[in-house]
């Protein structure tokens, strides 16, 4: 599916194509409808950049108890090589 977005209502933002695509993103992101792989798409960026977008705007990363268990269990199968 492809998102068209009129001409006028991207001209009403004063925000190029691609700046628009970045505060999308963004936005998505920090609402939590968006994870960080999606969002970065989105803006047409790679992970690490956007990475370092949200660093710069102050916007935490998604990341929880279970992300915190899932790298916990990496890092032990990693030491036990």
């Amino acid at each position: 599916m492809s998102l068209t977005i009129p001409d006028d209502v991207v001209s009403a933002t004063e925000l190029t194509e691609q700046e628009l695509a970045v505060e999308l993103a963004v936005e998505l992101y920090q609402r939590e409808k968006l994870s960080l792989g999606h969002a970065a798409r989105l803006a047409g960026m790679d992970k690490w950049s956007f990475n370092d977008l949200l660093a710069d705007r102050d916007i935490p990363m998604h990341y929880d108890v279970a992300d915190l268990q899932q790298d916990l269990a990496t890092l032990r199968s990693l030491e036990n090589r």
